[in-house]
């Protein structure tokens, strides 16, 4: 009865499958991680995923994510529940700097190899002004087992080439891992003018079907009331992801109804709404919960 009850629990809310998100946090440094008020939004926000991209992390100082893990640790009573991190160089051209991180919970998900696209395609060179920073994670629990993640966090006024280009760094990506399962997420500013509609043709991953584009054109990431904007996207590649992805997961996730905020107290915590998406669970675990539910009848 108790392990018919456990499938039951896992069958309909979904408990098990992997939430994986993205969040341009805003300017995140030591100022904003020194107001609780929006820390305790930022770790609400956290702790709805498994595995979670933030960027604009701008802290010369490396303070600032340390105090988020901190705190967003700091709500369990054992360390097998807490979550980790990997973060990127400080990336972008001249003075003005950003990072990428990647939070995910131990019990999960692990790192298997990760790099920094090196972005120096002879003949292309420097086209982002912040490279993808790669992660190829494993997921036992998952229907996939493994899956990468490529970042980006475009300058708006040259979107159209750094999503593009987002297709050599998959090449780049295939060539050193034999991983078959991409995502792509981020903060693509695609969308309101940075990306017009004659430019789509001229994205390679947009251009070929086997990407497949799960937040439409027409969504709004935005948190501003006077912008409907589909600024922040994500992108798979794979037949087993195609397969594995819960297609009515897909968010975009309005942190400010959810939790109560004027617009205001919204866009203190970012201008950018999450977005999320679900992978499903592995066979595995539920064929061995049905067959040991049979063996107790």
């Amino acid at each position: 009865m108790l392990l018919h009850s456990i499938l039951l629990v896992f069958t309909f809310t979904g408990a098990s499958a992997l939430k994986i998100c993205s969040f341009n946090i805003r300017s995140f440094g030591e100022a904003k991680a020194a107001k609780p008020e929006i820390m305790d939004v930022i770790v609400k926000i956290i702790s709805r995923c498994d595995v979670m991209l933030i960027m604009e992390i701008k802290d010369s100082h490396s303070r600032a994510l340390p105090r988020l893990m901190t705190q967003l640790n700091s709500q369990f009573n054992s360390k097998k529940e807490e979550y980790g991190f990997t973060i990127s160089d400080r990336l972008g051209r001249k003075t003005y700097k950003e990072q990428y991180a990647f939070i995910y919970r131990h019990k999960l998900v692990s790192v298997n190899a990760l790099y920094q696209y090196p972005d120096q395609q002879r003949g292309d060179e420097d086209v982002f002004s912040r490279e993808p920073f790669v992660v190829w994670f494993k997921s036992p629990k998952t229907a996939i087992q493994e899956f990468t993640i490529i970042p980006l966090h475009t300058t708006p006024e040259n979107s159209v080439r750094e999503i593009d280009e987002l297709y050599d760094v998959y090449m780049d990506v295939k060539q050193r891992w034999k991983s078959k399962n991409f995502i792509f997420l981020g903060d693509f500013n695609a969308a309101c003018g940075y990306v017009p509609k004659k430019h789509w043709k001229n994205i390679r991953i947009r251009r070929d079907q086997s990407f497949e584009w799960l937040i439409s054109d027409q969504s709004d990431t935005s948190v501003r009331e006077s912008t409907h904007c589909a600024y922040d996207r994500i992108v798979i590649h794979g037949e087993a992801i195609s397969k594995a992805i819960h297609r009515e997961s897909v968010e975009i996730f309005n942190f400010q109804a959810a939790y109560g905020l004027t617009e205001e107290q919204g866009l203190a915590v970012s201008d950018h709404f999450p977005v999320a998406v679900e992978l499903k669970p592995a066979r595995g675990f539920l064929t061995w919960l049905k067959s040991s539910i049979s063996k107790t009848k």
